[in-house]
């Protein structure tokens, strides 16, 4: 993209008012995430539940100097505006104009329930070296993401690969009216979104609304209904079906769950061979649709088997562990190219580590490129590391580009044996490089804990659960996030950064010493504490954090504290209501003297609350209903008495879901971030936010009648195989699932944990799996799921994770 101010305003019927000859490369969003000014213009867009307008002043004093919106705002003249009717139309309008100077590119369109960013990125990894190829940065795919996307778009480029992604009727319709590929793919069609429409045929019909002025249609043909409709509606265009079944064009003939063979398939009667380690259904299902295009452009089979040997596990991930000397390592060595760069350096920009550091390789795209280098250079410049080490021929070559202290290296090893790393401290380092340089070297040398047993919590997946509950909510109401007892298991101040850098309302933790942590670790968020220990309210005090305040004697005791400690002005505090759980909390006939109490002291109620005891179970409506009843009338008369509106509310996870109505001011969610709900519905939209793993230790052959573990609690019955796994009780799993009662996943198959757990060990029987040693086993996650893993330890949930020892390491993902 590369346009005036002027021709932007003219192509989107927009005003302009300023310097018409300022030039645009790129256009930003969010104001967190700005990794460059220079040539970019900051858009802020409007939606139901937020408008980038309250941002334009941040974004301007980070030295933008164009902004595009539906309002002026005062006090700006400096700064060129472009003013629009409808913020994300403006987008859609200019993705328009911009694509079609470009007919000739050969466009694919990707859409479906599940599959299109692996199908996405596995084209673009078969296809970058045959073609000039572009494509959509992570998973942008929507009513605004699709648009930013095709904005990518160069002069020199010969194919574009493009998500795009609904969630409710209509929305196809108006992405296609400016994007039309002339190659169309639908992955498969599952039950994403299947809430938001009356039937899955409604659903169908509007995904393949993308396809009305394709050429060519490939499709998932394991689905009839998909079948019955594409070729009932589109029967004139080049259709390609693929799938598992007999009748696809594109299909696999002979017994791919036989790993002893390679995959045979065939593709309208061409047959060919390629070898396949990972073998579910959803990972063939992708390669077959990458295969049908690859055909499609002409790609010999001995080059697409060469290419698919090649392909590597769509990671687009960013892991962030804690490393030596308190540097926090965010690696990001699955994939280099100048769109990954970017959003890494839109990633750093979440965390407050004073020193940033990288570690960059050369670029496999572009070798010799000094244009590629000058733009990385120039990017990277933007983003004032502290000190940049490079890795690699090419790019040491432009390392005078870099204004950075900048040191040089011919490879991975070359710095590591330069040790300096190990003068690295109390620093952000950002590990960004092409696969074979294998960085991850690197990580493994600047981290912390080194097991090879993790939990792995998924940030987006957290993000995507908050933004589900908060859909059932009004645009207004605020919202609590639970970070109690280490955030449920999953870490302390990572996870409230995160929360914090999207803008979540309060924090509350459980005792004082939680909430000193996160603000010695930079978070400014108001935090509730919700256990305050008397000889912890000093503390309270000096780390501005808000206490929960349950009774008399504890309001006495800490206004006590005030006096000492000398605070001037009213100190926020949160009052418990008791209405029927009976744990903690003013009772209802203590209201006349709390209100007279509190008139006499220095502190300003922040919160009024309670605490459901059965949201989760529809058998206890009435009780809720009671609880909640209670609530109101008790918060009537103390808002009455005290002659100021504090904020209310009684709502947890499960209350979201189940008494929307009642949401009062603000409602607090937990187990919910993580990706749990027991209503079943809300169930299906929700990701699983953490996963425990490990791999296999050894694996040990056991003849009949030998003894497994301690106590000879497993005897086989049979020749079989053991594999031990190094996780055990100390680190969070419980001795009941050993002797078959507990499974865990190898290979997307549940194995039975077999003889007593040990500390740190247990042992699984895999007679009837193909596994190797160091192939990855899952706890939970998926199969099983940290449900079926709590049915097993006989508990909830919640005490599943937070039983996890701190000695597990903790990785933290965003896709």
């Amino acid at each position: 993209m590369n346009y005036t101010a002027k021709e932007i305003a003219e192509s989107t019927q927009s005003e302009l008012i300023g310097n018409a000859n300022l030039c645009v490369k790129n256009i930003a969003f969010d104001s967190r995430t700005i990794y460059s000014t220079t040539d970019t213009a900051f858009i802020a867009i409007t939606t139901q539940k937020n408008s980038g307008e309250k941002y334009i002043s941040s974004v301007i004093e980070k030295g933008i100097k164009i902004i595009i919106a539906e309002h002026k705002t005062d006090g700006f003249d400096d700064v060129t505006w472009i003013i629009t009717e409808n913020s994300v139309e403006f987008l859609q309008k200019l993705a328009d104009h911009h694509i079609r100077q470009f007919p000739d590119l050969k466009t694919i369109g990707i859409t479906g329930s599940n599959g299109k960013t692996i199908v996405k990125e596995w084209l673009y990894q078969c296809l970058w070296d045959e073609f000039k190829t572009v494509k959509s940065p992570k998973s942008f795919n929507s009513q605004i993401g699709l648009p930013l996307s095709l904005l990518q778009i160069k002069p020199d480029h010969e194919v574009g690969i493009f998500e795009v992604g609904i969630s409710k009727p209509k929305e196809m319709g108006i992405l296609a009216n400016f994007f039309s590929p002339k190659v169309g793919i639908l992955t498969h069609i599952g039950s994403a979104h299947i809430a938001n429409f009356e039937t899955e045929n409604q659903l169908i019909d509007e995904k393949i609304k993308l396809f009305k002025d394709s050429e060519i249609i490939v499709f998932n043909g394991d689905n009839q209904l998909v079948c019955n409709t594409i070729n009932e509606l589109y029967s004139s265009k080049k259709l390609i079906s693929f799938g598992l079944k007999n009748h696809n064009d594109l299909k696999i003939i002979n017994d791919w769950k036989d790993r002893n063979t390679e995959i045979k398939i065939s593709y309208f009667g061409d047959e060919f061979s390629f070898p396949a380690n990972q073998r579910d259904e959803a990972t063939l299902s992708n390669a077959l649709a990458a295969i049908a295009v690859l055909k499609e452009f002409g790609i010999e089979n001995s080059r697409i088997v060469g290419k698919l040997n090649n392909l590597k596990t769509v990671e687009m991930r960013l892991e962030s562990v804690n490393g030596l000397r308190n540097n926090l390592i965010i690696n990001d060595s699955y994939n280099l190219d100048l769109d990954s760069l970017k959003i890494a350096y839109q990633f750093i920009n979440e965390y407050n580590k004073p020193n940033k550091v990288l570690v960059l390789t050369d670029f496999i795209e572009g070798e010799n490129s000094d244009m590629l280098y000058l733009e990385v250079a120039n990017l990277t410049n933007e983003q004032n590391f502290d000190k940049i080490l490079l890795i690699g021929r090419e790019i040491s070559a432009h390392q005078n580009l870099f204004r950075s202290e900048t040191n040089a290296f011919d490879s991975t090893g070359e710095l590591i044996d330069s040790l300096q790393l190990n003068q690295i401290e109390n620093s952000l380092i950002l590990l960004k490089g092409a696969r074979k340089f294998e960085i991850e070297k690197i990580k493994n040398i600047l981290e912390l804990q080194k097991h090879d047993t993790v939990l792995e919590v998924n940030l987006n997946a957290i993000l995507h659960n908050l933004n589900v509950h908060k859909s059932l909510l009004k645009p207004e109401t605020k919202m609590m996030a639970m970070v109690k007892a280490f955030s449920y298991g999953l870490g302390g101040y990572e996870i409230a950064e995160f929360l914090q850098y999207h803008h979540i309302d309060y924090l509350a933790v459980a005792y004082v010493d939680e909430g000193v942590d996160l603000r010695k670790n930079g978070i400014a968020v108001p935090i509730m504490v919700m256990n305050p220990e008397q000889n912890s309210y000093s503390t309270i005090i000096d780390y501005n954090l808000e206490p929960e305040i349950y009774s008399f004697r504890v309001l006495e005791l800490f206004c006590e504290q005030l006096k000492i400690k000398g605070v001037s002005g009213e100190y926020p505090i949160h009052i418990k209501i008791e209405t029927g759980m009976n744990r903690l909390g003013f009772k209802e006939d203590e209201m006349y003297d709390l209100i007279q109490k509190l008139k006499l002291e220095n502190v300003k109620v922040k919160s009024l609350f309670s605490h459901l005891s059965t949201a989760d179970d529809l058998a206890e409506r009435d009780f809720v209903m009671q609880q909640i009843n209670t609530f109101q009338r008790v918060t009537d008369q103390l808002i009455s008495g005290l002659g100021y509106q504090p904020i209310r509310h009684i709502l947890n996870s499960s209350g979201i879901v189940y008494y929307p109505d009642y949401q009062f001011d603000m409602v607090r969610i937990g187990i919910g971030m993580v990706g749990i709900s027991y209503n079943p519905e809300v169930q299906r939209l929700l990701q699983s936010a953490v996963s425990f793993k490990t791999v296999i230790s050894q694996i040990s052959d056991v003849k009949k009648g030998e003894s497994v573990g301690y106590s000879r609690r497993f005897i086989a019955d049979e020749d079989t195989r053991i594999a031990t796994i190094p996780v055990g009780y100390a680190d969070g799993i419980p001795r009941l699932i050993g002797n078959k009662v507990g499974k865990v996943g190898i290979n997307n198959q549940l194995v039975p944990i077999v003889g007593n757990i040990c500390m740190d060990m247990m042992m699984l029987d895999i007679r009837d799996l193909n596994a190797n040693e160091g192939d990855e086993v899952v706890i939970f996650n998926s199969n099983p799921t940290l449900e079926m893993f709590a049915e097993y330890c006989r508990t909830i949930p919640y005490e599943v994770l937070t039983s996890i020892s701190r000695r597990v390491k903790r990785i933290y993902i965003k896709n």
